[in-house]
């Protein structure tokens, strides 16, 4: 259990990813996330056992690490290892129910990628994960690719399950994990899509030798 005694308003933010890589983009969300959604305490949690993922992820234990260098000194942040702890699939609403009952009367934001955002209609339990948390999505600054909440709720598959959608403004940063896996398995220095440490891990113990 994260203790958010400390934290008095508690506008708690829930930032979840394979983060496999985590990269410059996933923080500059983060980053976003905590200013333009005023929170409290943005908590940061690696997936354990993707469900929706179609490749083996990188062992929790080296993406863990990597979060942890990625975003230590984002303030108001913490690392949470709830769902690399949990066994069996992660399910995001499971965490929110968790961090509900842990931390009665705060108000949960889920913040996500406009990726996630464009495949929301497929998360399990997606009327209770409305229920427990505002959506927070990245909505991208370019006049070419934005994305808005009624966009957002018009991709689920019943529309009669309504959440309440925040957008987040981020410059366009065409960073991936993919990329970043594809070019350190090729030779390519990842060095301008993540930050140094996550870089000197990654060497250091050579992952990422083929592309996935």
């Amino acid at each position: 259990m994260i203790d958010l005694s400390d934290v008095t308003t508690k506008r708690i933010g829930v930032y979840g990813g394979a983060f496999d890589p985590p990269h410059l983009a996933h923080r500059a969300l983060a980053q976003a996330a905590v200013e333009q959604l005023a929170l409290d305490c943005l908590l940061i949690l690696p997936t354990g056992q993707a469900w929706h993922k179609d490749r083996r992820l990188t062992p929790a234990h080296h993406r863990l690490a990597m979060t942890r260098l990625a975003f230590h000194d984002l303030p108001h942040s913490r690392i949470d290892d709830r769902e690399i702890r949990r066994v069996g699939p992660t399910f995001t609403v499971d965490t929110l129910r968790e961090l509900a009952q842990e931390n009665p009367g705060a108000q949960l934001f889920l913040v996500m990628g406009a990726d996630q955002a464009n495949s929301l209609h497929t998360w399990h339990e997606l009327e209770e994960i409305y229920r427990l948390a505002i959506i927070g999505f990245a909505e991208r600054d370019a006049p070419d690719s934005p994305l808005t909440p009624s966009q957002v709720r018009l991709q689920d598959k019943n529309p009669a399950i309504q959440g309440d959608f925040r957008a987040i403004v981020l410059p366009l940063m065409p960073h991936s994990a993919t990329d970043i896996r594809s070019r350190v398995a090729s030779g390519q220095s990842p060095n301008a899509m993540v930050c140094d440490a996550v870089a000197s891990y990654i060497q250091d113990n050579h992952l990422y030798p083929t592309a996935r």
